[in-house]
């Protein structure tokens, strides 16, 4: 026997597509933290090798209190500061850029937290897109009280500063 009709009842088809909500402010911190860990390990594994080789500990071995340092030292300091952020800069990158590009759309902090980062249209970006997304973070630290973060948590599509430069959305898979 067939099921009978229900009056006014709608049939499933028509039930609206669910929507995939916007990640929030405090979600994209967590992420942030979990990435910065990753990427803090990876870092420090690559920088202690480099300060050996580069010297370093000559150099440290070289201070004795009451003289003043050999102008080597700071040399080795200055240049190993600059590698430090050379390196940093790139590895976090290739990191943000390469992951939020991949088919994860999604560092591992954010896959996590079963979020994913696209563009305005909820398609994956490319790498370029990444790319931008990740250097506009820069001006986004820029400004003072980290208000360019904080407008994750305040604008209508959860989007920080950098996401708006790059036309980016970060959404959180249920």
């Amino acid at each position: 026997m067939p099921p009978t009709a229900v009056p006014g009842a709608v049939s499933p088809h028509w039930r609206p597509a669910p929507t995939i909500p916007f990640a929030g402010f405090w979600l994209r911190v967590v992420a942030y933290f979990v990435d910065s860990l990753i990427l803090g390990v990876v870092v420090i594994a690559i920088i202690v090798p480099l300060f050996f080789l580069a010297g370093g500990t000559q150099a440290i071995r070289g201070l004795h209190p009451g003289q003043e340092p050999d102008p080597q030292f700071f040399y080795i300091i200055f240049a190993f500061y600059g590698v430090l952020l050379g390196v940093a800069l790139l590895g976090g990158w290739l990191y943000y850029a390469y992951f939020e590009s991949s088919n994860w759309q999604a560092t591992p902090g954010k896959k996590i937290l079963n979020l994913f980062v696209t563009d305005m249209n909820g398609r994956p970006v490319s790498f370029g897109r990444a790319s931008g997304r990740f250097f506009a973070k820069i001006i986004t630290g820029l400004i003072p009280l980290g208000i360019g973060y904080a407008l994750a948590g305040f604008t209508e599509k959860k989007q920080a500063l950098h996401d708006m430069i790059a036309s980016c959305l970060v959404m959180r898979r249920y």
